[in-house]
């Protein structure tokens, strides 16, 4: 503290200053705090979406071994087809509270499928069934995803986020109210000192010039003398 001087411009400099920090301090907390609540929901997304997803695997993986019992192996041959995706993955962000979420989001390609000749000899119907039980835990795997990884990139921005808030709760705003309570009483002494230093000179001041009861009376200049009793006429009633 002994770095700056405490002077009445810096005392409004200093004071801009925690003004400014605790301006920041309530932004940052009330940041933290929606983050919290967002964080909480996207949990509860995971959660969720983590229990319907067991169903949703064993649901088709049940199927798939019903249509290989139904339609024999057919693995060799959606293999040999061309295997052109019909499902894809488009990525886009979510705002939340000045954090830039990852979110991704599943859309159809428009490519036709080349194995539709599956199943003629039997089993068609189960094999259909496996594609659509597929397609729903593919849009819960992809939205399972968008989930964590939102749910990370969230974790590590309420970490940073409640660091600055803590920094400027404990370490920022004390130190710049130590300086201010520094300059206050610095100020303060100055002005004891001028105060206490323009007593001395008024006294001084006083001290040295006399008083009209102090002033000898001079015997020349006393108005009783210039006037004779014996000069005044009688005053006859």
């Amino acid at each position: 503290m002994s770095e700056v001087p405490p002077t009445r411009m810096n005392q409004q400099v200093f004071k801009g200053k925690k003004k400014a920090a605790e301006s920041g301090h309530k932004l940052l907390k009330k940041k933290a705090d929606a983050l919290k609540v967002k964080f909480r929901d996207y949990a509860k997304m995971i959660a969720e979406t983590k229990g319907s997803m067991s169903t949703d695997a064993t649901t088709a993986f049940f199927s798939l071994t019903q249509a290989e019992y139904a339609a024999g192996n057919f693995k060799q041959k959606v293999a040999e087809g061309t295997l052109t995706a019909r499902v894809r993955v488009g990525a886009g962000i979510d705002n939340v509270a000045g954090v830039k979420l990852p979110v991704f989001s599943i859309y159809e390609s428009g490519a036709g499928a080349d194995n539709q000749s599956l199943g003629l000899v039997g089993g068609g119907k189960k094999i259909v069934a496996v594609r659509e039980k597929f397609t729903v835990f593919l849009t819960q795997l992809i939205k399972l995803a968008s989930l964590q990884t939102s749910f990370v990139t969230l974790d590590e921005a309420m970490k940073v986020t409640n660091r600055r808030v803590n920094a400027l709760e404990n370490v920022t705003i004390p130190k710049i109210q130590t300086v201010l309570d520094y300059i206050d009483r610095e100020l303060d002494e100055l002005e004891r000192e001028d105060f206490t230093r323009l007593k001395l000179v008024q006294g001084k001041k006083d001290s040295d010039i006399p008083t009209e009861s102090s002033k000898p009376v001079d015997a020349d200049n006393d108005i009783t003398a210039q006037f004779d009793a014996q000069d005044d006429e009688d005053v006859v009633f």
